[in-house]
């Protein structure tokens, strides 16, 4: 009867922040934002938009990226009071430890290499299509067998070594430092708005209403399928406050962060639905690159290369961020005790996890390099999903069980918000695929093997208790 109260035990609030932090502060307000801008706008712009629109929604896709905006924000409002109380690196993962216990904390640690490590190498495959396609462009022709992973064409392909080189180059980014990711990010995004904010003023003046005419072909069952097909479009916001030990003031500037990332996206999604719609015919959408195909057909092939520089940009950004993210979170579990310590090793002049990073790089790199796109994709969604549950959770326990702690940002209109997140974030859980949860069950299982062969036995909090 010991051991269910013992994996129950939670880390306090106090103990999580009072604990020294030995990565460098450096990261503002600003860069916090850009941070989120730069996880969140990728290949659901460049991609998603258009097959959503083919698909489900329609001229009505817009509508769609308000219903997932809606559903990121009751998530992203409560992300706000836990970053605010618990400004530490581990995210989700550090709030479950205060919240619902160790076993709890380490599922969702866990949960969260899916959001993560899989987003990064999802993007990365899609990251190297852009390029190779850009390249062709220039004349450059790279063998299919050095572009296209091994599973995804046994008959074609060997490795897809676009994506592992950037994930590489990125890993050693990060390893160097922070600051030097943060401006590398901040370029990043510079150029993907750029082109991005260039794509609306050019085709503002070819929207043909008429392509408007018929706004939700499918009705609003189809507004909400495409509402979830998109939700991947928003995946990253979250990545901001595993940022926060490095942050300079993140009881304010982690919120801040957090909320003007995913404000500013959602409107920028809103406007780039809502011109590409305009422009062609939402029935011609279902390409990999339909913001593409749609300067091509207003006869502006010249922007075509531009954006594929800006889809280069922007799902180089999103790389970063996440590949920052999967490894702050394991900083955080080795520091528990729940990982090796040599995820929480820290590198004496970079003050990086310098160790985590290499690791979870070098994993992506691979994932990315010899597994087919839609693999790798499947399990993504439903990881960060489950992440927001257990956040929106944790914001009406700490209510119940800590009303006397400080809290930089309040959660407005609580419970009516985190049990609004929960039960919307449940929802879209429960339209997706039966196949989709049995991969989630088979990962669980596997990280329940390392928590009760490893974790368990090494639990700091366990050794103090």
């Amino acid at each position: 009867m010991q051991i269910p109260k013992q994996l129950l035990q939670r880390k306090s609030v106090d103990a999580l922040t009072a604990i020294e932090n030995s990565l460098k502060q450096t990261l503002t307000a600003k860069d916090l934002t850009l941070l989120g801008i730069g996880a969140v706008i990728g290949a659901g712009i460049f991609v998603l938009t258009g097959i959503a629109a083919a698909k489900y929604a329609g001229p009505a896709i817009t509508i769609s990226f308000v219903m997932a905006g809606v559903a990121c924000a009751l998530a992203a409002l409560c992300y706000s009071e836990l970053a605010s109380m618990m400004p530490v690196s581990g995210s989700a993962y550090s709030y479950a430890y205060a919240t619902m216990g160790e076993l709890m904390a380490w599922i969702i640690g866990w949960d969260l290499v899916l959001e993560y490590a899989l987003a990064s190498s999802t993007v990365a495959i899609g990251w190297a299509g852009y390029l190779t396609s850009f390249m062709d462009t220039l004349g450059l022709h790279m063998p299919r067998y050095l572009t296209t992973a091994y599973l995804a064409d046994p008959a074609a392909g060997f490795i897809n070594l676009p994506a592992v080189v950037i994930v590489l180059l990125l890993t050693g980014l990060l390893v160097i430092g922070i600051r030097q990711s943060a401006i590398f990010n901040f370029v990043m995004v510079l150029i993907k708005l750029s082109v991005i904010v260039l794509f609306i003023a050019a085709g503002l003046g070819h929207v043909q209403t008429e392509n408007w005419a018929d706004f939700a072909p499918f009705g609003f069952g189809g507004i909400l399928t495409g509402a979830g097909v998109i939700f991947f479009a928003y995946i990253g916001f979250d990545a901001v406050s595993t940022a926060a030990q490095e942050a300079v003031n993140p009881q304010k500037d982690v919120p801040f962060g957090i909320i003007a990332s995913l404000a500013v996206c959602t409107l920028i999604y809103i406007l780039v639905a809502g011109v590409l719609t305009g422009i062609i015919s939402y029935k011609e959408l279902n390409v990999a690159a339909p913001i593409a195909l749609a300067v091509d057909h207003i006869g502006m092939s010249w922007l075509s290369p531009i954006i594929k520089i800006g889809a280069i940009a922007g799902l180089t950004s999103v790389m970063l961020v996440l590949l920052m993210g999967q490894s702050r979170i394991f900083f955080a579990m080795a520091s528990d005790g729940l990982l090796p310590p040599l995820f929480a090793d820290v590198h004496p002049q970079f003050r990086t996890p310098h160790l985590s990073t290499a690791i979870v790089g070098s994993a992506v790199a691979l994932l990315a390099g010899f597994m087919p796109i839609e693999k790798l994709g499947e399990l993504v969604s439903i990881g960060t999903l489950f992440a927001f549950v257990l956040v929106c959770g944790g914001v009406l326990l700490l209510r119940i069980s800590h009303p006397e702690m400080e809290r930089h940002f309040r959660c407005p209109a609580s419970p009516y918000v985190p049990v609004g997140g929960i039960l919307v974030c449940l929802s879209l859980m429960a339209g997706l695929p039966l196949d989709t949860w049995l991969r989630l069950f088979i990962w669980l299982l596997i990280g329940f093997g390392i928590y009760f062969g490893y974790g368990i036995k090494h639990s700091r909090l366990r050794q103090a208790g």
